[in-house]
């Protein structure tokens, strides 16, 4: 398990939506600071002294270097900026798989990469934000670009947990943000997914399920993928 209590904390995508939420709420559980990370750190709004704008690309090696120089001094990184675009699979142009690769995929482990060791030294914590669709493939390029950060939050945990490290993978349905806007369907709060997954963290656990979509398709996941689709289907409709 690890504190947030006097952590120093950096957060991906923190200029809206669960990024914003989740330096409130560290903020609110007394972590000593927050460096809230964005391609445009102007756009974020809050104002407490504890936070620390911090201009990061996590597609870009060079800003990714940049931000791991400053905040030199985190013990918690939350990786929760992504993009959705939602492209099949076999489209004969793949930019858009490509571009949520780059940002869902490859962003976390060159952010992690570049802060693990002041992680390790610290005996903090990673916490990968993932989705319900590592495991539906019924987002076609979104869900392959989640399906390999499942994957790599495992990866990451074989190698961190015997350094001392907590690796929280979290999945959930759709959660009550821009990104979701036109869906017609139930979502969670951000401030039901981010106090969800701070108690993960405070209680030591790998995973954080976040709302019934996510717990009854994990739940699932050994069955054979005929009647497991079929569940899958039935859990999120």
């Amino acid at each position: 398990m690890t504190s947030l209590t006097d952590q120093t904390v950096l957060v991906t995508g923190a200029n809206r939506g669960i990024g914003q939420e989740f330096v409130r709420q560290l903020l609110d559980r007394d972590a000593a600071k927050v460096y809230a990370a964005a391609r445009d750190p102007d756009a974020i709004a809050l104002t407490d002294p504890r936070m620390h704008p911090l201009q990061l690309d996590v597609t870009d090696a060079g800003s990714v270097t940049r931000a791991a120089e400053i905040a030199c001094d985190v013990g918690i990184v939350v990786n929760n900026a992504g993009i959705s675009l939602v492209s099949p699979i076999l489209d004969d142009d793949n930019s858009a798989l490509r571009q949520e690769l780059e940002v869902n995929f490859f962003g976390p482990l060159a952010v992690t990469t570049a802060f693990v060791d002041g992680v390790v030294e610290r005996l903090g914590a990673v916490v990968n934000i993932a989705s319900v669709m590592s495991w539906v493939a019924l987002g076609g390029s979104y869900s392959a670009s989640k399906a390999a950060l499942w994957s790599a939050t495992d990866s990451m945990r074989v190698e961190l947990a015997p350094r001392g490290v907590q690796v929280v993978g979290v999945y959930m349905g759709y959660v009550d943000t821009d990104m979701t806007a036109g869906v017609e369907a139930p979502k969670t709060s951000v401030e039901d997914v981010v106090r969800l997954v701070l108690d993960g963290v405070e209680s030591g656990v790998s995973e954080v399920l976040v709302d019934d979509a996510a717990r009854q398709v994990r739940a699932g996941l050994h069955l054979p993928v005929r009647e497991r689709y079929e569940a899958i289907v039935a859990a999120i409709s």
